[in-house]
């Protein structure tokens, strides 16, 4: 049997932002200044519409990379992935 791991909470954090743009624009904002956050999973970030809040589109691409831990390039970037 595997072991158990401790479930994980998510923080919704709802704005006053009219635009996907603007909203993934926040997201980099949090990440550039809140990055050194240790409990924060910046690549698991995700946006919705408010009334369709289980529709979510990913920030950051979060690709695995050798060695190098995961892609930080916004999601559906061009180019290879890059920490």
């Amino acid at each position: 049997m595997a072991p158990m791991t401790a479930q994980r909470w998510i923080i919704h954090l709802p704005t006053k932002l009219t635009s996907a743009d603007e909203a993934a624009a926040l997201a980099v904002t949090l990440r550039d200044s809140l990055g050194h956050v240790p409990v924060i999973d910046f690549g698991e970030t995700t946006l919705s519409e408010e009334d369709s809040q289980f529709v979510r589109t990913r920030v950051w691409c979060d690709a695995r990379l050798d060695g190098a831990g995961r892609c930080g390039h916004l999601n559906d970037h061009d180019g290879p992935c890059a920490a």
